[in-house]
């Protein structure tokens, strides 16, 4: 059996752009990928709390530095520059991992520029 948890979080991430004749995504700044964890293409759920849309797309990475945060193609008709999100990725993992287990937060600070990681998961052990 495998359960399905949180894996990675960013939080109050600030939308910079949207961009409805690109084929699909959400852009994120490289460096917040490497905070979170969030592998490039990777599907994640995106909350945008400002409005209350949800909706599933996949990451990629906007240039390392840039603040970018950009919804893209049939995303872009989700939010507006301003917007504020949350975006999640998910890991399936068996009970034993699952009772261990501690997601990767990340809280989004000015122009998306600085972040604060609030936790981040032990490595599982695969004996």
């Amino acid at each position: 059996m495998q359960v399905t948890l949180l894996k990675s979080k960013l939080h109050r991430a600030q939308v910079t752009g949207v961009n409805q004749n690109y084929s699909g995504s959400l852009s994120i700044d490289q460096d917040l990928l490497d905070a979170a964890g969030f592998l490039h293409h990777e599907k994640i759920l995106v909350g945008n709390i400002t409005n209350g849309e949800r909706f599933e797309t996949y990451c990629i990475p906007a240039p390392r530095g840039s603040g970018e945060i950009a919804l893209n193609g049939a995303a872009a008709h989700k939010g507006k520059i301003g917007d504020f999100l949350v975006i999640l990725t998910f890991v399936s993992l068996n009970p034993d991992e699952a009772a261990v287990w501690e997601p990767k937060l990340v809280l989004v600070g000015k122009k998306n520029l600085k972040h604060e990681i609030i936790s981040s998961p032990a490595p599982l052990s695969h004996d």
